[in-house]
């Protein structure tokens, strides 16, 4: 139902009752799911991808890895394998409903724009955690599995979660925005990570601390997984607010 239908009343004897917000909700997150689980196409991509990222790492490092303690620049390599892999999948998240015409159907329905963005931006956050619980495993079997992890190795999940969540609610947005474009992979690239390298920054520098040990997360693990999490509230609240505009321009 269109914004001009929605001042026309409904029909006498005919109770219209219109789903809660969380209905709406869950009904649109219910959708992505089920339809990625049945064609598993963003996930097989991105599972792909990620792995041919490892492969990659692996011919650049495989001289020079017995050289050097890749523990040190392990949080670079694994938010790089993490934001190129992000990327692709935030490309894929709107392509299928751009090409069969589903976007327009949904805006057809009465109900708050911002309520795609939390559901569409909710799958996107799912998957990329699907994704990071089978490659990060295989990330560190390849490359550190002859380090020693210190006591404070299991703290990566605070900037892994912070960064996830900041990827999947920013990247939805400018999504969205670059759906429509030619070029749309290149100039979501463009947008998005220039955006997103504060959230970038603080997250290297919190996994990197966490995977050095105690010493090191004392000095640069707090500050970062705070700046993390205030990047996340702010931006995604921006998202949220601007959504209703970007959706239907």
């Amino acid at each position: 139902m269109t914004d001009a239908y929605r001042d026309f009343p409904p029909p006498i004897g005919v109770r219209t009752v219109r789903p809660s917000t969380f209905a709406q909700y869950r009904t649109l997150l219910a959708r992505d799911l089920r339809q990625e689980f049945r064609t598993r196409e963003m996930l097989s991509s991105m599972g792909i991808y990620a792995v041919l990222v490892l492969v990659i790492f692996g011919a650049s490092f495989a001289q020079v890895a017995h050289e050097m303690d890749l523990l040190k620049i392990s949080g670079g390599l694994i938010w790089a394998l993490i934001v190129f892999t992000s990327l692709l999948g935030l490309n894929r998240s709107f392509s299928r409903e751009r090409e069969e015409g589903a976007l327009e159907g949904v805006l057809l329905v009465p109900l708050d724009r911002s309520i795609i963005f939390l559901a569409k931006a909710t799958a996107n956050l799912l998957f990329l955690l699907t994704v990071e619980l089978i490659t990060l495993p295989l990330f560190f079997f390849l490359f550190l599995s002859g380090s020693e992890f210190p006591t404070t190795f299991w703290m990566i999940l605070g900037p892994l979660g912070a960064g996830s969540v900041g990827i999947a609610g920013v990247g939805t947005l400018l999504a969205t925005m670059t759906a429509n474009t030619r070029g749309k992979d290149v100039l979501l690239a463009v947008l998005f990570i220039p955006l997103a390298w504060p959230l970038l920054y603080a997250c290297v520098v919190a996994t990197t601390a966490a995977l050095l040990g105690p010493e090191a997360v004392e000095v640069s693990y707090l500050g970062p997984v705070v700046l993390a999490l205030g990047y996340d509230v702010i931006l995604i609240a921006v998202s949220w607010l601007l959504y209703d505009f970007v959706v239907s321009a």
